[in-house]
């Protein structure tokens, strides 16, 4: 610990300690060169003495200090003195978001949605950089007194991930996403993950996946599904709750591809909470409701249910099934001998009583087949009879006049989808069912359409669809009053985005600003003027409304044109403000970060008319521009270890050091592995006083390299996780 006065690089002054974490402590100091208060976040001593995480660790703090943001603590500088590591940062006066939400037990619907929102911010500008955080969760979300959200501690989940000391360090395992329990690649589908936990928890004031141990918890995030929040929170909307579960998805191709499309989602939730916008990937999408007419259902309950079971399943399903029924005898065992010796007794075996039902099984089957093929000889010669095809005297009819064309059959199958815009429900429903589709009506929404009538359709009219395919619409509550949003400050891109956001129909122009009385324009290029009507009114959603773009100062036809190469589609578009026609194109590089220009026409720095086409080229990164739309994200593969007896014994030797927070108590050290493409826990001491550094000798999986060690520490009869340590195996000579 530092002491008050201590001058650290000549610079910052500690002036006294306000918090302390798993992996540092933090102090307010001045800096004495910039004359301000700042944060400084030094490395505890157990830290100092690994040079791989040292090294690891600044590298990613000198990344994030690279990161300006309103919703990001920002780094100012990282350094060390003597030995002392240290990372200094904007200082925050407010609180972590976790003792928010301990104070308040759960955040109001907006609340939470704002605050989630700031988040997203502050994370699609990290990733933007190639920065993914990996450590989201409440204790590393900052609400300041003034009300704005910022996140903290980019860049130090990676440095420790492969130095692990303490599970502090790595982030809490609530939060965690299944592939860092798993122990795999982790991206920014894994901080849309932990921000999906995160949001859980705002709404709900619990986390979904909660256990005595870090294992149990760990385990649940990779194998069990979450209680859905609105459980917890009854008035919980319904897109929000979406959004929620989007994000929690445990494969990451089924999560948000972008943080910019949660962020979407989350302002759209505030302006339709009850919208169905959000589209969860099911596991068949081509599945289509049947509806089963009163004929088929009366055959159905008139069918004996043993022919039926027979009929409708599969010969490799029964056997599973058979199979399945006889382990569970195998299992039997009440503990009382005696007792057990009386049942056998008193009836026949089990066993003996489900193969012998499985041999007569097997003989009404053959029976069955044998019978029923007789019966279709028999119905062959009869029809062939009655159409001269057995033993008459007329022309058999060609293969084709017999077969009907398959495109014919598929469209016998087939109906067009109706147009049901403007109608109501009860014509909708008539319409539909009379061309035997079925019919679900989802909601309200805000629209143009007239109160009562169909708004909107999920599958659009005309499409060609099976029968029984169920087409999903929704009614018109009419046109809502909106307030116009306030876009002052921001760039065009971001008020377009804003008004869209509340419903309204934008059409952008661009104007040359007004000048104060020193010539300078009284809004820069690029960034809202006015709107038309005015922020603070009210109009309808649906209505038009006018985003006015200023251009700056009119130096007429020949301007200097900006350097934008570099800069992101949207810098670059905002930088053009004084332009009225900026063209976009994209092209294939891999020398330029996807979104970022890569040339611009005409040059930077050379003068252009204002009034013509302005030309950038975007880059698309690795991917063919032609073939970005229709491209389709799959799940990423996970890599699983193949294990055999033969693969002999593997063991780890390694040393653990004194975890820190260990006072000197009873031990438990928990082992999981991956075997087979499960998590496998294994305890492998307990209630045991351990001697630091210790040297372990562990037997692992066969044929499994590595694993993870959860150690905790029994605190007050409890036992409270201190470490995490990524642990290595060798097969044994």
């Amino acid at each position: 610990m530092l002491k008050t006065g201590i001058i650290i690089a000549e610079r910052y002054e500690i002036l006294g300690k306000i918090g302390t974490g798993g992996m540092a402590d933090v102090y307010k100091a001045k800096d004495h060169k910039l004359n301000r208060f700042v944060a400084v976040k030094v490395l505890k001593p157990e830290f100092r003495e690994d040079k791989t995480f040292i090294r690891k660790f600044r590298s990613e703090a000198q990344a994030a200090a690279g990161l300006t943001h309103p919703n990001i603590v920002n780094v100012f500088d990282v350094g060390d003195d003597e030995g002392v590591y240290y990372i200094v940062m904007e200082l925050i006066e407010g609180i972590t978001l976790k003792e928010y939400i301990s104070k308040k037990g759960k955040l109001s619907i907006k609340e939470a949605t704002s605050i989630a929102i700031q988040v997203s911010m502050g994370l699609e500008a990290a990733h933007s950089h190639g920065i993914v955080h990996r450590d989201v969760k409440p204790q590393n979300i900052i609400i300041s007194t003034d009300g704005k959200v910022k996140v903290t501690d980019f860049g130090i989940a990676r440095a420790a991930s492969s130095n692990t000391i303490s599970s502090n360090v790595m982030g809490s395992v609530h939060y965690s996403s299944p592939e860092q329990v798993r122990g795999g690649y982790s991206d920014e589908k894994s901080d849309i993950y932990s921000l999906g936990i995160t949001l859980y928890e705002m709404v709900t004031g619990r986390v979904p996946f909660d256990g005595d141990t870090t294992v149990a918890i760990a385990i649940k995030h990779l194998q069990e599904e979450m209680v859905p929040p609105s459980v917890y929170t009854e008035e919980l909307p319904y897109s929000l709750e979406q959004i929620i579960l989007k994000c929690t998805q445990k494969s990451v191709g089924r999560r948000y591809e972008r943080m910019e499309e949660v962020i979407a989602d989350l302002k759209h939730s505030l302006i339709e909470p009850q919208g169905d916008f959000v589209k969860l990937a099911t596991v068949d999408n081509e599945a289509k409701t049947v509806v089963i007419s009163e004929a088929e259902l009366g055959e159905i309950k008139h069918t004996p249910k043993q022919n039926t079971r027979a009929s409708q399943k599969k010969p490799e399903v029964a056997q599973l099934e058979e199979e399945n029924y006889d382990t569970d005898y195998d299992d039997y065992d009440d503990g009382d001998e005696d007792s057990y010796s009386d049942k056998r007794s008193s009836r026949k075996s089990p066993r003996r009583r489900s193969d012998r039902s499985r041999s007569l099984g097997r003989i009404f089957t053959i029976i069955a087949l044998i019978a029923g093929a007789a019966v279709l000889i028999v119905l062959i010669y009869v029809m062939g009879k009655a159409s001269g095809l057995i033993g008459g005297s007329e022309e058999p009819q060609t293969q084709q006049q017999q077969e009907q064309p398959v495109d014919e059959k598929e469209d016998d199958n087939m109906v067009e989808v109706p147009d049901l815009l403007g109608k109501t429900e009860e014509e909708a429903g008539e319409l539909l069912n009379s061309l035997q589709l079925g019919a679900r009506m989802n909601g309200e929404q805000a629209s143009d359409q007239e109160k009562g009538l169909v708004c909107s359709q999920d599958i659009p009219a005309g499409s060609k669809v099976e029968i029984y395919t169920t087409v999903n619409y929704y009614i018109s509550k009419g046109a809502q009053q909106v307030t116009v949003p306030d876009t002052d400050g921001r760039t065009g891109i971001e008020a377009q985005q804003i008004l869209e956001d509340a419903g309204f129909h934008v059409t952008v122009q661009k104007e040359y600003s007004d000048l104060d009385e020193n010539g300078y324009p009284l809004v820069d290029p690029g960034y809202t003027y006015y709107t038309s009507p005015e922020a603070g009114t009210t109009a309808k959603s649906g209505d038009n409304i006018t985003l006015v773009i200023s251009r700056g100062v009119n130096y007429g036809d020949s301007v200097e044109v900006p350097y934008v190469v570099g800069y992101t589609k949207n810098d670059a578009i905002t930088a053009l403000g004084k332009w009225v026609d900026i063209d976009v194109a994209e092209q294939r590089s891999t020398d330029y970060p996807e979104g970022e220009v890569i040339s611009q026409n005409p040059e930077g720095y050379s003068y252009a008319n204002p009034d013509e086409t302005i030309t950038i080229t975007v880059s698309s990164g690795d991917k063919d521009p032609a073939s970005q739309d229709t491209a389709q994200t799959t799940d990423t593969a996970q890599n699983q270890t193949a294990v055999s007896a033969a693969d002999g014994v593997w063991k780890c030797t390694q040393s653990l050091d004194t975890p820190a927070g260990y006072q000197g108590g009873a031990v438990r050290l928990e082992l999981v592995q991956e075997v087979n493409g499960q998590p496998t826990a294994t305890l492998i001491t307990e209630n045991q006083v351990l001697t630091f550094p210790y040297q372990l000798d562990i037997t692992g999986a066969s044929g499994v390299s590595t694993g993870k060690l959860y150690l905790s520490e029994q605190v007050n009869g409890e036992y409270k996780e201190l470490g995490l340590y990524n642990i290595t195996f060798e097969k044994a000579e």
